[in-house]
């Protein structure tokens, strides 16, 4: 069966200092958009803890834990494709920025590790090492699903568009990114990048943020977005805990690559000099 449209849901959750509440808040989201008709869903990124480093040390889990069991009794409960945000995973003595992808009858269908680690200093921003306590992934990550192929990064692998480049010639057609931009790089770059890696790809392309948490040390931008393969938000959010659902058009992205054809009219033997 060909799919020509499928109903995507982001989930900007709120984010405390208790796991248990955070999983249970998720399932909540879940449970609520797969009623209202979503068909894919995601969570953001670290969805299970707060996004400091003493916390997510404290909250790792190995892939077999309490918040990766609990996504694929969810996705099979909910008969969706949950796209699991990120937690830190433990796997021996490493630890990774992990999204876990499952399919309708709970299945896991993929895994991506954040490949770019977020160390930055930002005079007069931000300071924060995710070097000083993970490991990067090395793979692209794309899933297949019924509707069509869709790639998953993390966060701060946005500022890196070969890779976005990469999966689009691989053949997906949306991609998804569990993501907590923060109010130094969020209000400056969070709108211009989810707009930029969509046109660009011509691709449906996804940030899904948590809310903005003033009692975190961490206070993320929110925003998260649904942009169109013309560069165009179709759905929004604020800072606020909220679900955005954007319907991803398949028939619309081939026309806009037909009447554009940019990817057919790459000229690659220029870009390796």
């Amino acid at each position: 069966m060909i799919f020509l449209s499928f109903k995507l849901a982001l989930c900007q959750m709120l984010v405390t200092a208790n796991p248990e509440e955070n999983r249970e808040r998720a399932s909540q989201m879940v449970r609520e958009a797969a009623k209202n008709g979503a068909e894919m869903i995601a969570l953001p990124e670290m969805f299970h803890t707060p996004y400091s480093l003493k916390s997510i040390a404290a909250n790792k889990e190995k892939a077999d834990g309490r918040s990766v069991t609990m996504l694929a009794s969810l996705a099979k409960e909910c008969h969706v494709y949950l796209i699991g945000g990120s937690i830190a995973e433990q796997e021996g003595d490493a630890l990774y920025n992990t999204c876990f992808v499952f399919g309708p009858n709970g299945d896991l269908i993929g895994k991506h590790r954040k490949a770019h680690l977020f160390d930055v200093d930002v005079k007069g921003g931000i300071r924060f090492m995710e070097s000083d306590i993970f490991k990067p992934g090395e793979e692209v990550t794309i899933v297949t699903t019924e509707f069509c192929d869709v790639g998953i990064g993390i966060c701060y692998d946005v500022r890196f568009p070969e890779l976005f480049r990469n999966m689009t010639l691989k053949g997906a057609k949306l991609i998804v990114l569990p993501a907590s931009f923060n109010m130094t790089t969020g209000p400056a770059h969070w709108d211009l990048t989810m707009r930029a890696r969509a046109l660009d790809n011509q691709i449906y392309f996804a940030g899904v943020s948590p809310a903005r948490n003033l009692e975190s040390s961490y206070h993320s931008f929110g925003s998260s977005c649904i942009t169109t393969p013309w560069g165009e938000f179709c759905a929004k959010l604020d800072s606020n805990p909220a679900i955005a659902y954007g319907t991803i058009d398949l028939e619309y992205l081939d026309r806009i690559r037909k009447e554009l054809p940019l990817l057919k009219q790459r000229k690659i033997e220029l870009y390796s000099q």
